[in-house]
């Protein structure tokens, strides 16, 4: 279990983080609809997350789910890097009723992210723009490329919680154990 916490002025976090666990979690973000994404994200990730967040919420939800992001991707680097026997890439479609989204990710300590997903405004008190935030601030601290893509849908709901779904499953994927890999680079270095 890798386990980081970080507080500024704005937030105080604490995560731990099992990559290969059984998808249980402990998730309080102090952001009701984002404990319920985080979840969704270590259910289908098969990873065992302990999210604690206080953060200062009173004036948005922003700073707490940034950082999050943050501290998520950081302990997530320190737990795969250096890259050795995984699959590298991964990619899913999940559907949620009419919504279908796909994440196409590598394991590539290259950060970048590319997010088409056309949710704006409110899902509940939560603002739709914290989702891509979110993502941004995993991708860059995780040292990941993901490239999430809306297919169809109208709910935000769930175009949001297909597109943490279809990250969960990706991760899955591409952190697939391949004892044939090595370091799955053709530069040998990763």
């Amino acid at each position: 279990m890798i386990e980081i916490s970080r507080e500024t002025k704005e937030t105080q976090i604490s995560i731990g983080l099992e990559l290969y666990g059984k998808g249980e979690s402990n998730i309080d973000s102090g952001v009701g609809f984002f404990n319920h994404m985080l979840e969704a994200l270590s259910k289908h990730s098969h990873m065992n997350l302990d999210i604690s967040c206080k953060g200062d919420t009173y004036i948005d939800d922003h700073h707490s789910v940034e950082d999050i992001g943050i501290v998520l991707g950081q302990a997530f680097a320190k737990a795969v890097y250096p890259i050795q026997s995984i699959e590298r890439y991964g990619n899913a479609t999940v559907v949620m009723d009419e919504a279908s989204v796909t994440c196409d990710l590598d394991i590539s300590n290259r950060p970048f992210l590319v997010c088409e997903l056309p949710i704006k405004g409110k899902i509940g008190s939560f603002d739709a723009e914290l989702v891509e935030e979110f993502f941004r601030a995993f991708a860059f601290n995780a040292k990941l490329t993901i490239h999430i893509i809306y297919n169809r849908g109208k709910n935000k709901h769930h175009i949001a919680e297909a597109s943490f779904k279809a990250l969960a499953v990706a991760l899955r994927r591409a952190l697939s154990i391949n004892q044939n890999a090595g370091i799955p680079s053709t530069k040998g270095v990763l």
